[in-house]
């Protein structure tokens, strides 16, 4: 099976549409896929998701049906959206994602093949299907590479990415993979990438996953809107300046609404069925974290938007 942009974009034409609104996951992915859709796409962000809490603007809760939301997996179909998370146990489908543009629901992906779960960020599969190229010096690399640990994951599940590669073709993929797996790329990733973070402020916790060569924990970033718009706009700006994306501006967050997280064991839901657990906890969002457990979040609504 072969990945092709026009067939996707075919299917999902709203992915390739001007001047939309969305939400983004508050975190480092999600901000710098906000600076790539503003650019290249004009649209206007309204709002963040941090898998427990909403924080919109005005024009968010006006178009509340209208919004896509980016780096995320949604369930009302009057939500479309753009993640990269497996959400399907088997051969049990959820109508709510019809409307997400998600590799791994275009690859027939589900819980039972958890192994070849698509490996890169939101961010390179958008590059991937706008066909986008960014510079080719080393901190845009850096700085898209960052994305959802995309390179420290390339060290550790090459079968993975060369399988998704082979997938998605028409792509400057070796370009960016280049001598990623070496003790020279992690040098420099300690001394260009970290400290340009660091100065920033965006950094806010390690994940568990270590490179090969120098032991590297990669750094996190995950914001509250509350308090963390200036980190935001930092990133944007850094974006503007190294990717050459214009920055979009920071919504006007007017209101937050906070929902429950939880996570169970996958073998409960599969006892279910998903669907009846979906509908049974008014699940909003959801996603399948490993083979072994289901992470979701509930508004206390069915099949539609939290956002009053």
């Amino acid at each position: 099976m072969i990945l092709n942009r026009e067939n996707i974009i075919n299917k999902y034409p709203w992915i390739n549409e001007r001047g939309h609104q969305f939400i983004i996951s508050s975190d480092y992915d999600g901000i710098i896929c906000a600076s790539l859709l503003n650019h290249f796409k004009g649209w206007e962000l309204v709002g963040y998701y941090d898998m427990e809490s909403i924080w919109i603007s005005d024009n968010a809760k006006k178009n509340k049906n209208e919004i896509i939301w980016v780096d995320l997996n949604i369930l009302p179909k009057q939500g479309r959206a753009i993640g990269g998370h497996i959400i399907s146990i088997k051969d049990e489908q959820v109508s709510g994602f019809d409307t997400s543009c998600n590799p791994n629901i275009i690859a027939g992906l589900n819980s039972s093949s958890f192994k070849k779960k698509f490996p890169m960020s939101t961010l390179l599969f958008l590059l991937w299907i706008y066909n986008i190229h960014i510079p080719k010096k080393i901190l845009p690399k850096m700085l898209v590479l960052h994305s959802d640990s995309a390179w420290l994951k390339s060290q550790h599940y090459t079968d993975n990415f060369d399988w998704w590669i082979d997938r998605m073709k028409d792509f400057p993929w070796k370009w960016f993979f280049k001598n990623i797996d070496s003790k020279t790329f992690e040098t420099r990733i300690g001394e260009i990438l970290y400290p340009k973070l660091n100065s920033v402020y965006a950094v806010s916790g390690y994940s568990k996953l270590r490179s090969k060569h120098l032991g590297f924990r990669s750094r996190e970033l995950k914001v509250n809107p509350d308090w963390d718009e200036d980190i935001i706009y930092n990133l944007f700006n850094l974006f503007g300046t190294s990717l050459n994306w214009t920055p979009p501006k920071l919504p006007d967050i007017k209101y937050r609404v906070d929902g429950v997280k939880s996570s169970i064991a996958l073998k409960k839901v599969r006892e279910y069925g998903l669907n009846n657990f979906l509908k049974k906890n008014r699940v909003f969002s959801y996603t399948i974290t490993s083979p072994q457990t289901l992470s979701y979040t509930s508004f206390g609504y069915t099949h539609k938007s939290p956002i009053k």
